[in-house]
């Protein structure tokens, strides 16, 4: 995991280095605003891979501005929109909801975005090509979806009903839940989608889910990642026949893909 980290950073590095340089060279400082969308190990060593990094290229030649918007969608848009206003030199949006936020307070601002999983689902890009087209760049962390499925099978072959846990406020998660969903019907395994709205519906959630299904998928979310310690105090133990193996679990087995997007 730690490795990925330090990829993303320096992709990203990179990408704003040869940003800037091609705005010219001196004596300017470069001011950064980091926008994370939520605390979470994760995303916080997302951000501090990107400090270090940068930090490290160009030394005091770039100061940071990082701001948490604590899982908050309006703390987003606030912050994102104080960015632009500081008229700072770059963005960095940490997660999904902070790259939407970033997107639509500034279409001239250079915006890279990392822990999102996949961009034209987050942009609302129908013909997607492998590139924004917008002032948008970064990384995703879309795993292999197939990959995980398989995994499933694997470490649960009497499994003959899969419930898929996500938050529906993340569009990635959905994107996700959908693409899942597909593979699962090709090995003919039933599936149902269990969403919340927010932390606040997850243990009414989690514990239908529970009643219903063998083993629960959770994929790649911010809402679940923040609460894992909720979803594993609901769901049964080990030796029950109700298991969870969430999708960052599934994920450190198979070869997490991070893409660079031009």
């Amino acid at each position: 995991m730690k490795k990925a980290h330090k990829l993303v950073s320096a992709v990203l590095v990179s990408t704003m280095v040869l940003s800037m340089t091609a705005c010219g060279s001196g004596e300017k400082t470069y001011k950064v605003g980091i926008l994370q969308q939520l605390e979470h190990p994760a995303l916080d060593q997302a951000t501090q891979g990107f400090q270090d990094a940068l930090t490290k290229l160009m030394g005091d030649s770039v100061t940071f501005d990082v701001q948490n918007a604590q899982g908050e969608q309006a703390n987003c848009s606030s912050i994102a929109t104080t960015f632009v206003s500081n008229n700072y030199d770059l963005i960095l949006a940490n997660a999904t909801t902070a790259l939407q936020a970033s997107a639509a307070a500034t279409s001239t601002i250079p915006v890279l975005g990392t822990s999102v999983t996949d961009y034209a689902t987050a942009l609302d890009i129908d013909d997607w090509t492998g590139a924004t087209g917008k002032n948008i760049s970064g990384t995703s962390d879309l795993a292999p979806l197939d990959q995980q499925e398989d995994m499933l099978v694997e470490l649960f072959p009497d499994a003959r009903n899969v419930g898929i846990l996500y938050c529906s406020a993340e569009p990635n998660s959905v994107y996700q839940a959908t693409e899942f969903g597909k593979y699962l019907d090709e090995d003919g395994i039933s599936h149902k989608e269990y969403t919340v709205a927010d932390s606040n519906d997850i243990a009414s959630v989690v514990q239908s889910a529970v009643s219903e299904v063998d083993v629960i998928y959770i994929p790649t979310d911010n809402t679940m990642a923040g609460n894992t310690e909720a979803v594993d105090h609901i769901t049964p133990g080990r030796h029950s026949s109700h298991r969870r193996r969430g999708g960052n679990l599934l994920r450190m087995r198979c070869c997490n893909a991070l893409h660079q997007l031009l």
